[in-house]
Parts: C-alpha cells; structure tokens; sequence
C-alpha cells in the first residue's frame, strides 16, 4: 500500500539490506554516482523481512529481483539506473540537493490530481487492466466531483 504522499529517496553510499528495503518505498529514488545496493543480509543468513521480497520484483521484475537476492551481490549506481532500481543518477555529494529540487517541481502540480493518478498505478501493478481501468474511472471521477464541490 503506498503512504499518503510521493515519497522521495536521496541515496548516498550503501543502500543494502535494509537500507535497500527502504529506499523501495519511496517512489522515485535518486542515487549518487558511487552508491552502491545489494541485500547483503543474504551473507550473514538473515531475510529480508521488510518488503523487499515483493517491492523488488514488481520494480526491476522477478528475473532481475531473484538474481540480487538470491546472490547478495552488489548493484553499481550505473546498473542500478539501468535497471530501474534508482530513476536518477547524480554526481556524489548531490543526492539531498536533487531530491529537495524535485520536491519543490512537485509542490507545484495540484496534489490531489497528482495523487489520484499516483494511486491508480499503485493499483495496477496488482490487478487486472479492467479492474485498473474501472479505478482509474472511479478515482479521476472522484476527482472531479470533489473539484465541482470545492469550487462551489
């Protein structure tokens, strides 16, 4: 279930284990040039037990996701953003600054049209197109009509 916001990652070093766990919560994830990612706890026996097992997958798909968990190995920024793990690749050091300039582009856009459409491909990515199209309907409908009742 995604939070109630866009969440934004600002990646700097190792994301690995739970590091990597969190960071696959955000929605858009902007790493570093020498950042590195991997489920390291793989090494030490212990699994990952905070979603990683089901964000990775639906992120990078399965063939992808397997091959970082089931190996533990380490992910390179270049390939992480190959692969879709991060969306942004930046210059060390500019990870933060990044993030907080695109924050500040969202804040532009009206958060509830945003939102809705944010929601609607959270939802798609685990059901059907006609049961993600009917909620793409439901939602920008629900949209509107609470448009039509603010503005009165």
């Amino acid at each position: 279930m995604p939070l109630s916001k866009p969440l934004l990652a600002a990646i700097s070093g190792y994301a690995v284990a739970g590091g990597l766990e969190l960071s696959l919560l955000a929605d858009i994830r902007v790493g570093e040039r020498s950042s590195k990612y991997g489920v390291y706890c793989r090494r030490l026996g212990v699994p990952l037990i905070d979603g990683g097992t089901v964000r990775l997958p639906r992120l990078i798909g399965l063939s992808r996701a397997l091959d970082i968990i089931i190996s533990g190995r380490t992910v390179n920024a270049d390939e992480a953003l190959q692969i879709g793990l991060i969306n942004r690749l930046v210059d060390d050091g500019q990870s933060l600054n990044e993030s907080i300039s695109l924050a500040k582009e969202l804040l532009k856009f009206p958060y509830e049209c945003m939102n809705t459409d944010r929601l609607s491909a959270y939802y798609s990515i685990s059901h059907t197109v006609d049961e993600s199209l009917n909620n793409n309907l439901e939602l920008s409908l629900n949209f509107y009509d609470n448009l039509s009742s603010s503005m009165f």
